[in-house]
């Protein structure tokens, strides 16, 4: 008889957004997060050598925020300030909740800046909401 209780999985909706000095509530999506590790092949010996595959650099995606426009504009201003080539490196987290609100899971981001800003698009037919969207490039990420 089976006496393990059941863990469903966290849904994607549930989450929060922190970066250093800057609050921006209301987060419609967060997508890019990962890491990669470079595969560089290394081949020993003759004509048929054995090809070894060695780790390389490791490397992380942009970020990308989006969120609903509002009458906040500091991720804006910290983008602006990039284009200026005022470079503002901020650290900050993607923190995943469970359904009670409680966090469960966090991804840290370090060293990021703001490489693109994009507005929101209009149509006059339309009824969506107006979007921002921000690119992210950070140095380095983990899970927490």
């Amino acid at each position: 008889m089976a006496t393990a209780q059941r863990v469903d999985p966290y849904r994607n909706f549930r989450f929060l957004i922190e970066i250093d000095g800057i609050v921006q509530g209301g987060f419609a999506e967060c997508s890019g997060f990962g890491s990669s590790v470079e595969v560089v092949e290394y081949r020993e010996g003759g004509e048929s050598a054995t090809v070894r595959k060695l780790p390389g650099k490791a490397s992380y995606p942009d970020l990308m925020l989006k969120w609903g426009v509002t009458d906040s504009n500091e991720l804006y201003e910290w983008h602006r300030a990039a284009i200026k080539g005022e470079i503002q490196r901020r650290n900050g987290s993607i923190i995943l909740l469970d359904d009670k609100g409680r966090e469960k899971v966090r991804w840290n981001f370090y060293n990021a800046w703001p490489s693109k800003y994009d507005g929101p698009d209009f149509s006059a037919t339309g009824n969506a909401v107006a979007i921002d969207s921000l690119t992210v490039s950070c140095e380095s990420l983990e899970r927490a």
